[in-house]
């Protein structure tokens, strides 16, 4: 297949080492806070519903963090390409910062569940161009690889720690106090990408003028259809069936709307040409198959393990730890072998094959299960979604435009949160339709499947290593 043409010169061929090193430094840290933004809330929810008098309303404090995120990450990825990744990165560690604070001091739910839809925005922002950063600074796909696993493994480790981190901060000093860990963790994000990370000014021939339509656009396509989800099989009396399906129908509305739209502005916030190739199309097929399988592991597993099991919520935290933590794992042996690889989709073939596996290994797991059996299931999982989480991002930005890097990047990320939505809703459906047992060893039949349809995908991709110049270490 043709591949893009190498990048012109880059900022890694006139930054020193320890400059590159620090920008990094500053990247995965921006991707630590993005992750302790997501996570640290988990385990401090409960508590705050309960002060706040706002059961009724637990699920939209995380529901509107995930869609404002998922509806942000293509267009902030878009405004990364045409302006620069710098001020943007910067901006969402501020509102990520100060929605947090927001958040510690609110009074009441829907106080909480708006600050938190404001940090989603930032949330979005911040993964569309912390995760397309790295190819600013180093076009040489073989040497980025090694950064990606840098940020993948950091992103993992910090997504671990979250959970623990806002558990320690509400049992010792009360639940206000796991908002505040946040805005510490941006100071040290802020100040190093302020200092270290470079201004790279954005190759990009096109006008910068901001397809404002083609934004309200998009928001629609991609949110609506993922709130129609939450809302129509919301569990009990929270389900709006046919709420969800006007705003399934809106969506649709938007998608038929943008793409014409698209084709004829002259600076489209979504450029079509990012999946006019048959390797995009099927990398983000891929991505979605991916992203239901992980977030059915991490969602249905600790009710498997409760529920089921017998365990209690921190024996059944203790035993998905690998779930998480092998991801770093596999991040880095994917970054230690892709340079030798001539043909690099094998590596996602083989982490496919290894997801499924590992699927096969939880639904194996019985009331009379050993304990390290369990942890032995999640930390094969977790080293499979090593082998495949970095690679689908590296992969859209090595058959981008270089132009395109931010929004090919955004892409990915955007299809795999629709794959999940989409894959926690479906088990969710089981489960209500059958009991837990049940529905959790039908939803894991189903990650099996989606695995072995992943590994065909990743079979279908032909990527071959760009031969760039390559800078000294």
């Amino acid at each position: 297949m043709s591949m893009p043409p190498p990048s012109p010169a880059s900022s890694s061929t006139s930054h020193t080492r320890r400059e590159l090193l620090m920008a990094m430094a500053g990247v995965a840290a921006t991707v630590v806070l993005a992750a302790f933004d997501s996570t640290i809330v988990t385990t401090t929810l409960p508590r705050v519903a309960e002060a706040l008098n706002g059961m009724a309303l637990y699920a939209w404090v995380g529901t509107g963090y995930l869609l404002a995120t998922a509806a942000s990450i293509l267009i902030f990825g878009r405004l990364g390409d045409m302006f620069g990744r710098k001020p943007l990165m910067l901006i969402s560690v501020s509102i990520v910062a100060l929605g947090s604070i927001a958040c510690g001091l609110a009074q009441t739910m829907p106080q909480l569940i708006a600050f938190r839809t404001l940090q989603g925005i930032g949330g979005g922002m911040m993964i569309a161009t912390a995760f397309a950063a790295p190819a600013d600074l180093f076009p040489d796909a073989k040497r980025r690889v090694k950064w990606m696993a840098l940020v993948s493994a950091a992103f993992a480790m910090a997504s671990g720690i979250g959970p623990v981190l806002g558990g320690a901060a509400t049992q010792a000093l009360g639940w206000r106090a796991a908002f505040f860990i946040s805005p510490v963790a941006a100071a040290g994000a802020l100040f190093l990408l302020a200092r270290y990370f470079p201004r790279i000014r954005p190759i990009h021939d096109e006008s910068r003028k901001v397809d404002w339509v083609g934004a309200i656009l998009l928001v629609l396509a991609v949110g609506c259809p993922l709130a129609a989800i939450e809302l129509a099989f919301a569990a009990g009396d929270h389900a709006h069936p046919m709420l969800g399906l006007a705003l399934a129908i809106t969506g649709c509305a938007a998608i038929a709307l943008l793409i014409p739209i698209e084709r004829r502005v002259a600076a489209p916030i979504f450029p079509l040409r990012v999946l006019s190739g048959r390797e995009p199309q099927l990398l983000n097929v891929a991505a979605m198959t991916v992203g239901a399988v992980m977030f059915i592991l991490i969602f249905y597993s600790p009710l498997l393990l409760q529920q089921v099991l017998g365990y209690s919520p921190s024996q059944a935290g203790l035993l998905l730890t690998p779930l998480v933590a092998a991801i770093s794992v596999g991040s880095i042996i994917n970054g230690r072998l892709f340079p030798r690889q001539t043909e690099p989709q094998r590596l996602m073939m083989f982490g496919a094959g290894l997801l499924a596996v590992g699927s096969a290994m939880v639904l194996l797991i019985s009331p009379g299960t050993g304990p390290w059996w369990i942890l032995l299931a999640f930390f094969v999982n977790g080293c499979a979604l090593g082998f495949l989480l970095p690679n689908l991002t590296l992969f859209m930005q090595m058959l981008s435009e270089r132009r395109d890097v931010g929004v090919a990047s955004a892409l990915v990320q955007t299809t795999r949160a629709i794959g999940s939505a989409v894959g926690t809703a479906v088990v969710g459906i089981l489960i209500s339709q059958s009991s837990v047992l049940d529905g959790v060893r039908t939803g894991l039949v189903l990650c099996i499947g989606l695995a072995v349809a992943c590994a065909v995908l990743a079979h279908r991709v032909k990527m071959k290593n760009l031969a760039t110049p390559r800078e000294a270490a």
